[in-house]
């Protein structure tokens, strides 16, 4: 039963990816090798109703960086034929207007969270953010009434928020972000099928050096 009331009729998935660019493509992508179930919407829009209680509204994300722009065309496409074959429920015409964050169920240390779309409410335990600006992330934070402190990537993660694509300064290139798909599908798989993956794979994207 959810901890959230009105939600009975909700849909639920283990994650839900916001934007279907190239890392929603890639984080989904990893969690469907992983054997985790996502939904991906197309992004974040500005809420069109008052909020409620404990709920922020998500900041639109800006546009990526022109570098390597081959190169991402190139693995975007090899995202698309897996996401087709795989049959992804990815919804391009379907974006996040309110994300709403409660307690989890007796005995689950998880959160839920409710992306509240035009289409209804997909409830999470796990949220993934793209291309997001770091001081945008913040302010949505702060709102839940979270503390952020130093380490903004540890006090998401402590409520089931990750991040890919998201650089300090610059958007990442293609390769670092297909890293980071990666570290956050190994993450989330982690917590999911916690017996199945070493509890150090659980760590922040700093904490792992890049791959070879």
């Amino acid at each position: 039963m959810s901890s959230m009331p009105g939600l009975s009729r909700a849909e639920r998935t283990t994650a839900v990816v916001i934007g279907a660019g190239l890392p929603g493509l890639a984080v989904a992508t990893e969690l469907r090798r992983r054997g985790v179930d996502s939904i991906i919407v197309s992004g974040l829009d500005s809420p069109g109703s008052s909020q409620a209680s404990q709920a922020a509204p998500p900041q639109r994300c800006g546009a990526p960086g022109a570098s390597s722009r081959e190169e991402r065309n190139e693995i975007i496409r090899h995202l698309r034929n897996y996401a087709a074959s795989h049959q992804l429920d990815i919804r391009n015409d379907t974006s996040a207007v309110l994300l709403e964050m409660g307690t989890a169920t007796a005995g689950d240390s998880l959160h839920r969270w409710a992306v509240h779309t035009p289409d209804g409410v997909l409830m999470a335990d796990h949220i993934i953010l793209t291309r997001c600006a770091n001081g945008q992330l913040r302010r949505m934070i702060t709102d839940l009434g979270i503390s952020v402190g130093q380490n903004l990537v540890a006090a998401m993660r402590a409520i089931g928020i990750y991040l890919v694509g998201v650089g300090e300064l610059i958007t990442p290139t293609p390769k670092e972000v297909l890293r980071q798909a990666k570290v956050v599908g190994r993450a989330i798989s982690a917590k999911v099928n916690p017996d199945s993956v070493p509890s150090v794979l659980t760590g922040s994207f700093a904490a792992l050096p890049a791959p070879v």
